[in-house]
């Protein structure tokens, strides 16, 4: 952990509302200069406090109206099992978060989909073929009440 002042975190605060702030308009919105808002800001990337930059796509305006989460049990609890389940994940662009998990089910997958047929797919021609995987369940978002990526700082 590093160590962050009340600037820093008011600078890491306005980019979390708005990635695309230049140095000036940081600078008015936090009460320092531009140039000092540049400086904290690269130190801020350069350790990784700042992870990157992206843009925030609207899904359903692209046409993907389903979201869904996956709770997988694995065939077995072995560290190649587990390798094998984890280099699946990262092939399916479709499983936007993976979580290792205590309790019933190994992982919960959440994945953006088009469809029911979509997730229909994934589950029987993805999931439940793969060598790793012993029990897959699903559950269907009915409405989202909250998303966000903020941190609470």
């Amino acid at each position: 952990m590093i160590s962050v002042d009340d600037f820093d975190l008011k600078i890491l605060s306005a980019l979390q509302d708005d990635g695309r702030l230049t140095n000036q308009q940081l600078g008015e919105l936090v009460g320092l200069s531009a140039s000092q808002c540049s400086r904290r800001r690269m130190r801020l990337e350069e350790e990784k406090v700042i992870a990157g930059y992206h843009a925030d796509l609207a899904g359903e305006a692209l046409g993907f109206n389903l979201i869904a989460f996956i709770h997988i049990t694995l065939a077995t609890h072995s560290p190649d099992n587990a390798k094998k389940f984890r280099e699946l994940v990262n092939r399916v662009d479709e499983i936007q978060d993976a979580y290792a998990l205590t309790g019933d089910a190994d992982y919960v997958l959440k994945v953006v989909l088009r469809d029911l047929k979509s997730l229909s797919d994934i589950v029987n021609n993805v999931l439940m073929p793969h060598q790793s995987v012993a029990h897959v369940r699903s559950s269907v978002v009915l409405d989202r009440l909250k998303e966000s990526a903020k941190l609470p700082i």
